[in-house]
């Protein structure tokens, strides 16, 4: 079943808003991408006019900022130690913007969004 951006069917209040259309294609959603450690895999994926998306389902590498040395280099994954996002992917060790890596040149945070852009791009911490 597809998921759909709409409005709701309920005021405020809670009184029923009378449906005046049907559904619309640019109404349509789509299900997370939860990105997760792993050898790379990423989906092209239509978007809205002639951009394509290209999700990360998998990642293995993080392109890591040292804010303080001014200098981004190329780091491996080895753990996802905390999402303030949500519990749950804190547990199955999903990567989402905000979430703080374990990686080979130290901690650091996630600034990018993978399950939108494909890439991730963090931050020593």
């Amino acid at each position: 079943m597809a998921i759909w951006h709409t409005r709701s069917n309920r005021t405020n209040t809670g009184a029923r808003i009378k449906r005046f259309r049907s559904k619309r294609k640019y109404e349509m959603g789509r299900t997370p991408t939860e990105t997760l450690m792993g050898e790379i895999m990423r989906k092209t994926i239509d978007s809205k006019g002639k951009a394509k998306k290209m999700p990360a389902f998998r990642v293995k590498y993080v392109n890591v900022t040292d804010p303080n040395k001014r200098v981004t280099l190329r780091a491996e994954i080895q753990d996802v130690e905390m999402n303030p996002a949500n519990m749950d992917y804190q547990r199955r060790k999903v990567i989402t913007r905000g979430t703080i890596i374990k990686t080979t040149k130290g901690r650091a945070k996630v600034t990018s969004r993978p399950g939108q852009e494909g890439i991730v791009n963090a931050v020593l911490i």
